[in-house]
């Protein structure tokens, strides 16, 4: 977005920078596991010096979701039981979480929001693992799930008037969110969610994905067309709610790489339903609910 004024461009960073900086113990995570030779103790031992992390995967692990037969207490025990790719997308969905407002004066649904967040992220990491394993690391995908829509968060909570508007009018007259808030505010959530991104310092590729996932003229990538198939199929099935209306139109957009029938795609990814009862869950335990 080459055209926006210094005005413009000043406001968002200042929006930005007012956001929390993610956890320094997830990016030593993300850092650990980038390593396909990464020793499960080096991973337990950078999650074990953030408390609040630790009680959140035990609580977890521990949960009727995997109905475990005996109590796991540490995470040496939980990276055993759910692996190191599992744990290390539990650390990023917590810290996510972690840094969701509680309260903002847009009327934007954050609960709804994270659950679409989580869904999309994790049906980004399956489309991957069942259609472009040899390209991308399912996990980035999974990021750039988590990640897509966070620079909302960034308008709902510091240009809220603004953002407002913009929901609005993408309500009422069954317009994309993305170009409501270009015409309202004179950017779009995808654009902040880069500058963000940036600002946790996040690899380029995911950064670029988040910046350009509703950029139709954007060069194609594996990461791309995975987070914007898991992003088409949770709109549609509803699974949480981003103010973002689903349109039927969306479905002309599908990456070629899925080919052109949605219902051989959902059929690949398996039960729906736990998908969204496993976000839920991680949801709830996030926030503390």
């Amino acid at each position: 977005m080459s055209h926006l004024t210094p005005e413009l461009e000043r406001k968002l960073m200042t929006a930005v920078e007012r956001m929390p900086a993610f956890p320094k113990s997830v990016q030593a995570v993300l850092e650990l596991t980038r390593n396909i030779n990464c020793l499960p103790k080096n991973l337990v031992g950078v999650i074990e010096k953030d408390p609040v992390m630790t009680v959140k995967i035990l609580r977890v692990i521990n949960s009727a979701y995997y109905s475990l037969p005996n109590k796991i207490t540490s995470v040496g025990q939980s990276v055993v039981y759910l692996g190191i790719n599992t744990i290390k997308n539990l650390a990023l969905s917590f810290a996510a979480v972690g840094i969701l407002p509680r309260f903002n004066t847009s009327g934007f649904d954050i609960q709804r929001y994270l659950l679409h967040s989580l869904t999309v992220a994790a049906v980004s990491r399956i489309l991957c693992e069942k259609y472009a394993r040899t390209e991308t690391d399912p996990t980035d995908c999974y990021i750039a799930g988590l990640l897509h829509d966070f620079g909302k968060v960034v308008f709902a909570q510091f240009m809220a008037g603004e953002f407002l508007q913009a929901l609005a009018i993408a309500a009422d007259l069954d317009k994309p969110l993305y170009v409501a808030e270009q015409e309202v505010i004179g950017a779009d959530h995808a654009y902040v969610g880069a500058l963000l991104a940036k600002k946790w310092q996040f690899a380029e590729p995911l950064v670029n994905c988040i910046r350009d996932h509703h950029n139709e003229t954007a060069e194609a990538s594996a990461m791309m067309d995975c987070l914007r198939m898991a992003d088409i199929l949770c709109r549609k099935h509803a699974f949480g709610d981003a103010g973002n209306p689903w349109r039927e139109e969306g479905l002309a957009h599908m990456p070629q790489r899925f080919g052109t029938d949605i219902a051989v795609v959902i059929a690949a990814l398996g039960d729906l339903q736990k998908i969204v009862e496993d976000a839920q869950s991680f949801a709830q335990i996030g926030t503390g609910k």
